[in-house]
């Protein structure tokens, strides 16, 4: 069974779009398929299906309502199997490391050729083990300015998690990541490759390991939603800058461009494969099907174990950086150096940090003004 998570760093991007008529149209070939809802925060893949909203999934699984075989639901579609997800339950964008175990071992042993995991957005831990279940993840983009940034972010994010996942407790190496913890701005700028190096100088052994896991990690890149031909050049920009600042070969599947046929098949409840499957979006996500047909399916070593993953504080390098409006300046710098962005790209990041620091600071005067006059207030009672 070849497994492929599917993860965005920015929401908004289509990753559930690809995720079901993916499904769908590896389903009309006769493979056996199951798709999964794991963006636990807002599930809603039943949606782009057309599957009626369940009582049963991976949300009662966890809270011990439903045994896990009851939630591989038949869809409409040949061939094609979906796990519901559950948001209203309240906690499933966090789980225990107990419950991503138990959820990662139900996985490996369902009966199928393709097991697609719809992740959430973001580089939450249990994304980054999710994503790590195969090496062949995909990672959908688009390309504004935002959604190429965080694109580039969630791959670095994942290379994090690797090396945590491969340095055993206690070891030079991962002693030495220990420290890095306190300067997270540095730990920011600091290329993977360069990094290494020092590993190796510091613990060969584990260093040696790691390499070898990187040598066999080989995520996939979707760009979504272009309206130019030049918009298409986004993604090898992020495959480079991978490749000379993350040491990652990522595979480039193919572009997706923005059809409104998407808007009118999804208010149909009809998934745009099966809604009209000439349409342009529909054949770009076949030729991207067809791609991954003819792929190998790849596996890390049998070492590699995600439900044996560390269970640390320690704060992936730029974790949430995307949302975090008191880092964004931590990493210009780097994709100013990486190439990711360019420099009328980096201009409008730079100008949009400007207007939120002006937006901030005219609702922190407002605030302390209001302080100011409710303690004068208070001060005459």
């Amino acid at each position: 069974m070849q497994i492929i998570p599917i993860a965005s760093g920015k929401g908004g991007v289509g990753k559930s779009l690809l995720s079901a008529n993916l499904a769908i149209a590896l389903g009309q070939t006769g493979k056996k398929v199951i798709i999964a809802d794991l963006d636990l925060g807002s599930s809603n893949l039943h949606l782009v299906i057309g599957q009626k909203a369940s009582k049963t999934g991976i949300g009662t699984f966890l809270t011990g309502q439903t045994s896990f075989e009851e939630l591989v639901q038949p869809t409409d579609y040949e061939n094609v199997r979906f796990i519901a997800g559950d948001s209203e339950i309240p906690g499933l964008t966090s789980l225990k490391v107990s419950q991503k175990n138990d959820l990662v071992r139900h996985f490996t042993k369902l009966d199928a050729d393709y097991l697609i995991l719809d992740l959430g957005a973001g580089t939450h831990l249990t994304i980054l083990d999710m994503f790590l279940l195969s090496p062949q993840g995909i990672v959908v983009t688009a390309p504004t300015v935002t959604a190429t940034l965080n694109g580039y972010l969630f791959l670095k994010n994942v290379v994090f998690r690797m090396m945590y996942n491969t340095f055993r407790k206690g070891s030079a190496a991962y002693k030495y990541l220990e420290t890095l913890k306190t300067d997270s701005a540095s730990l920011q700028r600091l290329y993977i490759p360069k990094l290494i190096e020092t590993l190796e100088q510091k613990d060969p052994e584990s260093t040696a390991l790691l390499k070898k896991r990187m040598h066999e990690f080989h995520p996939r890149l979707v760009m979504n939603m272009i309206d130019d031909p030049k918009d298409a050049e986004k993604a090898n920009k992020i495959r480079h800058s991978c490749q000379q600042y993350l040491g990652l070969d990522i595979e480039h599947l193919g572009v997706i461009y923005r059809d409104t046929m998407q808007d009118k098949a999804l208010s149909s409840r009809l998934p745009v494969v099966v809604y009209k499957p000439q349409a342009i979006i529909s054949q770009a996500i076949y030729r991207i099907a067809e791609k991954i047909m003819q792929s190998e399916t790849l596996t890390f070593d049998d070492a590699y174990d995600i439900t044996k993953a560390s269970d640390t504080s320690f704060e992936i390098a730029t974790e949430e950086a995307a949302d975090d409006f008191g880092q964004k300046m931590a990493y210009v710098e780097e994709l100013a150096g990486s190439g990711v962005l360019s420099a009328g790209e980096l201009a409008e990041v730079l100008k949009q940090q400007q207007y939120e620091m002006t937006q901030l600071r005219a609702e922190n005067n407002l605030l302390k003004k209001k302080l100011v006059e409710a303690a004068a207030q208070g001060f005459k009672v």
